[in-house]
């Protein structure tokens, strides 16, 4: 490649967002102080002792996914990305429902110029949690530096070809214009590695009032209509209706219920990665049955209801085997006959 096809000095590593995996897992405060020791050595700089307690605890829980992950990140901040690439691999082959291992490859990947193998993984993470934004900013900055190397071949084959080089600059100053470095759950020393609480809700702005003059009385609330009792009494019985329904759901699931677990589902349900109906059951029906044990269990559970349609959002604590996730979820809804039924899924937000 020449000089001039060169896109930046800036490694494309530091413009993708290296994610902490502990976001998304829910762990009992033993163990959390475990995680805290480590993380605080790491932070301290103390990699080796950091290792050397990671590995200690590992020795009597081999298959935790949280240790391990911090451990994918030890040997990133020790400089061994190969030893990293190799934990957060395992990782992956261990638990493939868990996105956030096949971002932090694609970060290292990408830190190796192995675009193919970075766009690769974070497709599976975005196959594995279509919401999961990050992934998809990721692979974004991985199809631009894609696209940078095929623009600089271009011009390599054809220096003449006046329609490139502004196509390679553009591409040039999107990464040079990055200069923020990872974002929060980078591996750096100052910021720490990972945390193990789960983040809290994004607050939201208040909303702006209009401002009423001083001398306005506030006139007094009109009486209801005759029929917004009943109306309310009805939107209260099909809430009811969606919040059994969800309920109904998550014990399918957690019992194995195959047949009432994927008849929860509409025949119009928006299906993750562009699969088919039948891939999608079929891939869904491999992770539930072969786990020897599973808990779902849902709190903060809200549901709102409007017409044939609805929208249930709560907080989703999963556990199956060794593995405890603890999430946001949202289920879309769609009334059939006298059943509602999910006909989109998403997590986070």
């Amino acid at each position: 490649m020449s000089k001039s096809a060169s896109v930046s000095s800036t490694p494309l590593s530091a413009a993708l967002r290296w994610l902490a995996l502990a976001a998304a897992l829910s762990v009992s405060a033993v163990h959390a102080d475990d995680y805290t020791d480590v993380n605080d050595l790491v932070r301290a700089g103390k990699l080796t002792e950091a290792m050397a307690k990671a590995d200690q605890y590992l020795a009597a829980k081999p298959r935790d996914p949280q240790m391990r992950f911090i451990k994918g990140v030890i040997q990133t901040e020790a400089g061994k990305p190969a030893d990293a690439i190799s934990t957060f691999t395992k990782i992956t082959q261990d638990y493939p429902e868990l996105p956030e291992p096949y971002n932090n490859l694609a970060v290292l990947y990408a830190g190796q110029n192995q675009f193919d193998k970075a766009r690769a993984a974070l497709e599976m993470a975005i196959r594995t949690n279509p919401s999961y934004a990050t992934a998809h900013e990721n692979l974004g900055d991985v199809y631009a530096k894609l696209a940078s190397q095929a623009y600089s071949k271009a011009l390599q084959l054809d220096g003449g070809n006046a329609g490139v080089q502004p196509k390679l600059a553009l591409i040039r100053t999107l990464f040079s214009a990055d200069t923020k470095g990872p974002k929060p759950g980078a591996t750096n020393s100052s910021s720490g590695p990972v945390t193990v609480q789960a983040p809290a809700a994004p607050a939201r702005p208040a909303p702006v009032l209009p401002a009423t003059p001083p001398a306005a009385t506030p006139a007094a609330p009109a009486a209801p209509p005759a029929s917004a009792a009943p109306a309310a009494a009805v939107v209260s019985a099909a809430e009811k209706e969606v919040e059994a329904a969800v309920r109904a759901w998550a014990s399918a699931w957690a019992a194995k219920d195959m047949t009432a677990y994927l008849g929860a589902y509409g025949k119009d349900f928006d299906t993750p990665g562009d699969q088919s109906r039948k891939a999608w059951e079929e891939e869904r029906r491999s992770r539930i049955v072969g786990k020897s044990r599973i808990s779902v269990k849902l709190s903060n559970l809200s549901v709102d209801v409007k017409g044939s349609k609805a929208t249930a959002k709560f907080k989703q604590d999963y556990s199956a085997d060794a593995l405890n996730v603890s999430s946001r979820k949202t289920l879309d809804m769609a009334k059939a006959g006298e059943r509602w039924l999910i006909v989109r899924e998403s997590t986070g937000g």
